[in-house]
């Protein structure tokens, strides 16, 4: 059976080389000057190679203990950046964030979060995906993500799962500035005549619609373009045909620069909740706490 590196011998050895000094070495290991002597000794035994000769009243490397001191030095170096990538981990300094997100917190509030973030962390890696509402809930099930942001009901809120909500915002019905019914006020049967154009499904907003429609026992309206992203759905209604379902937070800058308009539907009032989520039951890591804690500072510097 094949004998295993004495370390503490390694180290030993590693000090009297580069400080020259059996005295020194004994200083920076807090031992006796003797004890270091006969441990070297002892070092020498287990390997069955002579490390130093005598020269004066000191010693001098030996043609091999020169080349051991150089691999001892590479060694211990290692081993010192070793425990800098633990003690960084440790202290949330580097590592990697895997996020799934929502269409909603992905175009319109992680950039900042992220942004500011890294501006404090540079040496953390951030991956965000995004995806529907069912595909974020998958990933950190399936513990593809370490986090998953949502924007949306809270009827979509998996059991397994820690939710904690950062804000809510309002749906909007809107149209382009031109069509019929922009400014309005009329039901929902009136507004679900129109044609849509929604997210494909899956989409949270797009499910909360077709639910809405259920609650008020009205025929849910025809889809008449789908796409998978935000922006492809607000400037087809902006061109002029059809109608949305999205959130305040996406189009308000549209309505209030005139280039989309609301359409106010009688007793309709629909809430989106931004929340972060991670695994029921899971300590978070120091990264993932400080992220999140990034995320509320945020909101709150928004708010002030």
């Amino acid at each position: 059976m094949e004998k295993k590196m004495n370390i503490h011998g390694l180290r030993l050895f590693h000090h009297v080389a580069t400080t020259g000094s059996f005295t020194k070495a004994a200083e920076l290991m807090r031992i006796s000057q003797p004890a270091v002597s006969s441990q070297i000794k002892k070092f020498e035994q287990e390997i069955g190679i002579i490390l130093f000769k005598p020269h004066g009243r000191g010693v001098l490397l030996t043609e091999f203990g020169k080349e051991l001191a150089e691999k001892a030095q590479n060694f211990f170096a290692f081993e010192k950046k070793i425990e800098g990538f633990i003690d960084n981990h440790r202290h949330g300094k580097a590592g990697s964030i895997h996020i799934a997100a929502t269409y909603l917190p992905a175009n319109f509030l992680i950039p900042k979060w992220a942004a500011t973030f890294k501006a404090h962390n540079e040496e953390i890696n951030l991956f965000i995906h995004t995806t529907n509402s069912q595909g974020a809930f998958d990933q950190l099930k399936q513990f593809k993500a370490d986090i998953a942001i949502y924007g949306g009901g809270v009827s979509e809120r998996p059991d397994e799962i820690e939710w904690e909500e950062l804000l809510e915002d309002e749906l909007w019905f809107v149209v382009s500035p031109t069509h019929p019914l922009a400014n309005q006020c009329i039901s929902l049967q009136e507004m679900v005549k129109e044609p849509f154009i929604m997210r494909e499904e899956g989409s949270s907003t797009r499910e909360r619609l077709f639910s809405l429609c259920q609650t008020f026992q009205v025929e849910p309206p025809k889809i008449a373009l789908q796409f998978n992203g935000l922006n492809e759905t607000i400037h087809s209604v902006m061109a002029g045909y059809g109608a949305n379902f999205i959130s305040s937070l996406v189009v308000r800058e549209y309505v209030e620069n005139h280039q989309l308009a609301r359409v106010f539907v009688q007793d309709i009032c629909v809430k989106n909740k931004i929340a972060i989520c991670t695994r029921k039951n899971e300590k978070k890591s120091l990264l993932v706490s400080n992220f999140i804690d990034t995320c509320k500072l945020s909101l709150e510097k928004t708010r002030a």
